[in-house]
């Protein structure tokens, strides 16, 4: 049973005038996208009673033990803190992989560790290795969600491509579906960016709040900056970027980044319509759907550990070399990186480049490694036990949906 309840503030609407600019939409187009449109006019939450069900509050914290868990199961698969890291880094990335495919960005371990090398690769590939970066900038929160950390976030994302204002809040008005001549036929229209100042200030008043349960917290704090669409472009991986920094910032995780997005993909569409509720006032839907990704994400998370450590532990039984062998520290990279060339290898390990390729080839004669491209130039080798954990993680995914 619920305490005094209080539903939860809906999003209202506004007309706003609007003309067609396109000079090459058709005459039917014209007359369908002239005059009025409506736009969210969004409430505000800084002070908002968050009244969630007690039942669905016992799960939530039910799914925050299990982040804390798998946080703890990760360190003690993979080792010490020295190890750690390299886990640590591939979790991210699968995280940032999963949430550019809820946009229908798709990319394979190989080429989005490719990407991470610098080497040519795909441009979906460019676009969810930038991912990563937005990612690691929402891991560096420090103490808040703000202006300056969410700018951040969306800057490393989109600055790559030099396209849809980097790091700045837009200043159009967007829409998401229907057409691109106007909004008026749009699924969802967000706040007029004249709106924007005052509900963005609102949005993180409340995201600073420390009077309300974690997730429920962190997925109204989603749901709401998804609401607002502060940008052109690229809201909804900044958005669940914001996420893990919240989960950061409230110390539920301290190593490892857990795999929320591949959750959520389990189900995108149910994921979609609880934005689409909580937009109706139904803040239940969204704290439903990020706890039931939590629960996914962990056992698909556990999974790939212990695929992970098995590659590692395998790979350490086929190598002979000495004690203070860069040998050693290559094989832990690989889990991370697990494309490399002899340019990664001097740059990370500060060796030679004849220590470095004999690292190389030391794995290459233990089976470890295997040499990808063709000539003496430009080589690149890649370890096909780590590539090939990832990309059936992937797949278990795309098997769920």
């Amino acid at each position: 049973m619920r305490n005094n309840p209080e539903a939860w503030p809906a999003v209202e609407f506004e007309d706003r005038p609007w003309s067609v600019a396109n000079t090459y939409a058709s005459r039917a187009q014209r007359r369908l996208h002239h005059g009025d449109y409506r736009a969210a006019v969004p409430p505000r939450i800084a002070h908002a009673n968050l009244d969630v069900p007690a039942q669905l509050l016992a799960e939530s914290e039910d799914a925050l033990r299990e982040i804390v868990r798998f946080d703890q199961y990760a360190s003690l698969q993979l080792g010490p803190s020295a190890e750690l890291a390299p886990m640590s880094s591939i979790l991210l990335r699968t995280e940032s992989s999963a949430s550019s495919q809820i946009e229908n960005l798709t990319v394979g371990a190989r080429a989005l560790a490719l990407a991470e090398l610098g080497s040519p690769t795909t441009r979906n590939a460019s676009i969810v290795s930038a991912n990563v970066r937005a990612m690691e900038a929402a891991l560096d929160v420090g103490s808040s969600i703000d202006a300056s950390s969410v700018l951040a976030m969306h800057h490393a994302l989109m600055e790559p491509g030099g396209g849809s204002q980097p790091g700045r809040w837009r200043t159009e008005q967007v829409w998401i579906g229907g057409s691109d001549i106007g909004p008026h036929r749009a699924a969802f229209v967000p706040p007029h960016h004249e709106r924007l100042p005052d509900a963005l200030d609102d949005l993180f008043e409340f995201a600073a709040r420390s009077d309300v349960p974690v997730l429920p917290h962190v997925a109204v704090t989603h749901a709401q900056f998804e609401t607002l669409h502060p940008f052109t472009d690229g809201n909804g991986r900044t958005g669940r970027a914001i996420i893990h920094g919240m989960l950061r910032r409230s110390e539920v995780t301290e190593r490892v980044t857990v795999p929320l997005s591949a959750g959520l993909l389990t189900d995108t569409a149910a994921y979609f319509a609880s934005l689409d509720a909580y937009r109706l006032g139904d803040v239940e839907a969204i704290v439903r759907s990020l706890t039931a990704a939590t629960f996914h994400a962990v056992t698909g998370g556990r999974r790939l550990v212990d695929d992970l450590a098995a590659a590692r532990a395998e790979y350490i039984e086929r190598i002979v070399a000495r004690s203070d062998s860069v040998v050693w520290k290559l094989v832990d990279a690989l889990v991370a990186q697990p494309v490399i060339d002899n340019v990664y290898v001097r740059k990370t390990f500060g060796v030679s480049e004849i220590a470095a390729q004999r690292a190389i080839d030391k794995l290459a004669e233990a089976g470890v490694l295997h040499q990808t491209s063709k000539g003496r130039r430009n080589r690149v080798w890649q370890a096909d036990e780590v590539l090939a954990a990832l990309d059936q993680f992937a797949e278990g995914i795309r098997r769920v949906r």
